[in-house]
């Protein structure tokens, strides 16, 4: 059965998987994995591809991350070409490093976005290739070490993912601690892994009198692969919508506080002080009224909780009324 076409278009978010050929090891020592991280970083500043969260194992390798403006094939091709070309020169050796192409799943953030976080920082222990979950504080070769302050890349996007924690970056990471460890019971997660639900059912297939749309390349519900499969064009449109709401949001945020004279980070960050409380609502109401977006992207952008931006707008409207 030939395979289908990858879905590639700026603004998805994706997890991608690649493994060394006949499951060969393709990072020998920590030389080569710093080779391979100084690459990733290099690449997602010079292509504007978002890294959300990644773990190198030693035959295979796991990424979280939103496409740039030139999508994923792009920035893959030139990851793992370059990469490959530097070991085998190291160690004198020919032929393909990597087994096929890198699997690619499109993801619903909202369902999805954490699990999968903690799904790929929860690799390493499951691969014993560190034996407790304190461990990972200290595996140099995973986003998590980041995520909690242990280390520093400034090509990972950490607000981004610990906005889906709290609205301090202590909070923050004290729920991510324990989103993380409740995951342990978890198991293996092979609906992670490829496709989830959607994987499972292989295409649209028909559930008593629904039709269920399910597309092997997707993790999402059936209402996101319909929209995601509605064709080439269309996706990319969206894709882009997406890419370029969430560039409008920061540009409207970073200009509102320039005019306002108050520091990005305090708004972001869920400070309560005078006068960013205000500030934060109107903007909340802004970003809602102009772009459409959800009260839970908004929340992500503006340090706070979701149900506290519910609360904000019931009042603004309250007053208003």
């Amino acid at each position: 059965m030939p395979r289908q076409a990858r879905l590639d278009a700026a603004g998805t978010v994706h997890h991608v998987i690649a493994r060394g050929i006949e499951r060969c090891t393709i990072f020998r020592d920590n030389d080569d994995r710093r080779r391979f991280t100084d690459r990733l970083g290099e690449l997602s500043h010079a292509t504007g591809t978002a890294l959300y969260a990644w773990a190198l194992l030693p035959n295979h390798f796991h990424l979280l991350l939103r496409s740039g403006p030139q999508g994923l094939s792009c920035f893959m091709r030139r990851l793992m070409t370059g990469y490959a070309i530097t070991f085998n020169r190291k160690y004198r050796r020919s032929g393909h490093l990597f087994q096929n192409r890198f699997t690619s799943i499109v993801c619903d953030e909202e369902p999805y976005f954490l699990e999968l976080v903690r799904y790929i920082h929860l690799n390493p222990l499951r691969a014993h290739v560190v034996e407790r979950l304190e461990g990972l504080d200290f595996y140099r070769w995973s986003s998590h070490r980041v995520l909690v302050g242990r280390a520093a890349n400034s090509w990972q996007d950490c607000d981004y993912v610990l906005s889906w924690f709290g609205r301090t970056k202590k909070a923050a990471t004290m729920a991510y601690r324990k989103f993380l460890a409740a995951g342990l019971a978890e198991g293996k997660r092979t609906d992670l892994d490829g496709g989830g639900l959607m994987r499972s059912l292989g295409g649209p297939a028909e559930r008593g009198k629904d039709r269920v749309f399910a597309d092997e390349r997707v993790l999402g519900t059936g209402e996101f692969v319909r929209e995601l499969l509605g064709g080439a064009d269309e996706r990319r449109r969206h894709c882009l919508s997406i890419l370029k709401r969430m560039e409008t949001m920061k540009r409207m945020i970073a200009e509102r506080c320039k005019t306002e004279g108050i520091e990005l980070v305090a708004v972001t960050a869920g400070s309560r002080a005078a006068p960013i409380p205000r500030l934060r609502m109107e903007l909340a109401s802004q970003l809602a009224k102009e772009l459409g977006v959800s009260y839970a992207e908004i929340a992500r952008h503006l340090g706070v909780s979701t149900s506290a931006i519910t609360k904000m707008l019931s009042r603004r409207q309250k007053k208003s009324s």
